[in-house]
């Protein structure tokens, strides 16, 4: 059953916006946003459910068949004015279309021969969903995400194109990383911008690999280097002392699939 919202200050539209802003009431609510036709169409198409449904006039009438089949699994729908959606939308341009998901379990299932990206207080967005993007893209069995950027922020999607509601993700404290991934004999590497590191083209993946890439501002904390089985590093010819976080992490990555 459709219902119509009007008002820009309606609870629902508040919520939303909450949903949006707060990573700590994503995690209360166990709810997300979806915003967009493509992101929408890969939450349903990666088994994700909506809760709710939000379009506008102008969407409904462009995009009939695609707001029935985003609608079929919908528990409510609500037709929303113009003001109203854009107040609770979190892009410049809205395409007035907007889904409020369930979050599912983790389904990353660590094997001993993957390949993994693990992610330690990545904290843009941008680069959490840029590193997605390529992980799926290469083929890498998953992605761990140890603090940082919330794996169901916004921008994160939007800059993922969806990855991250696709490739396997396991959300992971950093003291139980290592704990972790030694149950399934996976070998850890630490990337550093360290000139006495071992060279990522010299490195075996062989046998499986994590790959941790750290903050963007400080990096891999010391005290995880030294857990770590090997130091590797990315050879850099100009004066430059370090990469971009998302950056690395494509090339480690696809050195390590190579």
């Amino acid at each position: 059953m459709q219902n119509e919202i009007a008002a820009k200050n309606n609870p629902k539209i508040k919520f939303v916006k909450k949903l949006l802003g707060s990573s700590k009431q994503r995690t209360q609510s166990g709810l997300f946003v979806v915003e967009g036709l493509r992101l929408c169409a890969d939450a349903i198409g990666s088994g994700f459910s909506f809760e709710q449904l939000f379009f506008t006039a102008d969407f409904a009438d462009k995009h009939e068949k695609e707001l029935q089949m985003l609608s079929a699994g919908a528990k409510q729908i609500f037709s929303v004015s113009s003001d109203a959606f854009c107040k609770m939308s979190d892009t410049v341009s809205p395409q007035g279309v907007l889904g409020v998901a369930k979050i599912k379990a983790d389904r990353c299932v660590l094997t001993q021969n993957g390949r993994y990206v693990v992610l330690c207080d990545v904290a843009d967005p941008g680069n959490l969903g840029a590193v997605a993007r390529t992980a799926e893209a290469l083929g890498i069995d998953g992605m761990i995400v140890c603090g940082g950027c919330d794996v169901y922020n916004p921008k994160a999607l939007r800059a993922s194109m969806g990855a991250l509601l696709r490739i396997p993700v396991l959300r992971c404290q950093l003291q139980d990383l290592f704990c972790t991934l030694q149950k399934h004999n996976i070998p850890t590497f630490a990337s550093v911008p360290d000139r006495s590191a071992m060279p990522v083209g010299q490195a075996d993946f062989q046998n499986g690999a994590a790959m941790l890439i750290g903050n963007e501002g400080s990096g891999l904390p010391d005290a995880v280097i030294a857990q770590c089985d090997r130091k590797i590093t990315i050879p850099m010819r100009g004066k430059a002392e370090s990469l971009n976080a998302a950056v690395a992490a494509s090339i480690l990555m696809y050195e390590m699939i190579r």
